[in-house]
């Protein structure tokens, strides 16, 4: 699993472009950016975030075309341990309950019902 990492809001923008076109031209992802960026900054952002592990290229041609060097499961997974740990104490109790106690955390009848269905999963495994 990738070491979690704090990306710039940037560089989440260029991962969020990544996973949603599987992968890009350094222009493709600068044309997807909000903002004017420069092609020079885009490039460096690409080439930080492939130093930190969360991208990779391929050389086609002229062109490096870029994609995430994990799955964005995988990303997911190591940006949640890296909250619970930073805020939570590591508890994935404390977590959950933040989410479900938060005044904008209004959930659904079937959002909740899949949420006692994983809980019912993860009981059942833990059981075994």
């Amino acid at each position: 699993m990738t070491k979690a990492i704090h990306l710039t809001r940037r560089e989440r923008q260029i991962m969020d472009i990544l996973y949603r076109r599987g992968k890009a031209t350094a222009g493709e992802v600068m044309g997807d950016l909000p903002g004017d960026p420069s092609d020079s900054t885009v490039r460096t952002q690409l080439r930080v975030l492939e130093e930190k592990g969360h991208v990779r290229h391929d050389e086609q041609g002229l062109r490096y075309v870029y994609a995430p060097a994990v799955t964005r499961r995988t990303a997911r997974k190591s940006a949640l341990k890296h909250l619970m740990e930073t805020f939570f104490d590591g508890s994935a109790e404390q977590t959950v309950a933040a989410l479900l106690g938060g005044e904008r955390a209004r959930l659904s009848d079937e959002e909740l019902d899949r949420i006692a269905e994983l809980i019912a999963k993860a009981r059942k495994e833990g059981a075994r």
